[in-house]
């Protein structure tokens, strides 16, 4: 690490600790992972490994989402070689944008629901029919999966 990189971690270390915050600074590397896929969609990823000597795995694109947390290097290689395999396969669907869109959409929404709570004192009433609708979303997909034909093999789902 550079002097400037080590200066700003220590000022930023100090500004977190006078928060109230516990910081260690792991010295490391960060290794960011991209994959160009026909249609122009690409896919990557991004992973560190944490303060438990485990490698924690997110993918950035085509939308955010953190994959899991792994004790071996070759694990996160395999965890990108399968999703790597699913999105080669989806990416001859005629609706992956709209997938893409989708998961995008329910990001944002993530992030809203998040500002809603954080910014707002929201009604039990209000979060108990917010877990009904996504408990139906829920129920819903997976009603989907029942009837639709499956596409990848490589692995049995880990969410259905």
């Amino acid at each position: 690490m550079n002097k400037y990189v080590n200066t700003e971690t220590t000022f930023h270390s100090m500004k977190l600790l006078q928060l109230g915050a516990s910081v260690e600074i792991i010295s490391g590397k960060m290794v960011y992972v991209e994959f160009k896929l026909k249609n122009d969609i690409h896919v990557s990823y991004v992973y560190h490994i944490n303060k438990n000597n485990k490698y924690f795995l997110d993918r950035i694109k085509p939308y955010p989402l953190p994959i899991k947390e792994v004790e071996h290097a070759n694990d996160v290689i395999n965890l990108i070689k399968i999703d790597l395999e699913q999105f080669k396969n989806a990416v001859n669907s005629n609706n992956i944008r709209a997938f893409i869109d989708t998961n995008k959409e329910l990001h944002q929404t993530m992030k809203s629901l998040e500002d809603l709570f954080l910014y707002y004192n929201v009604d039990d009433t209000y979060i108990g029919e917010m877990n009904k609708q996504i408990k139906s979303v829920k129920e819903s997909i997976k009603a989907q999966a029942k009837v639709s034909q499956r596409v990848y093999n490589g692995k049995d789902p880990d969410n259905l």
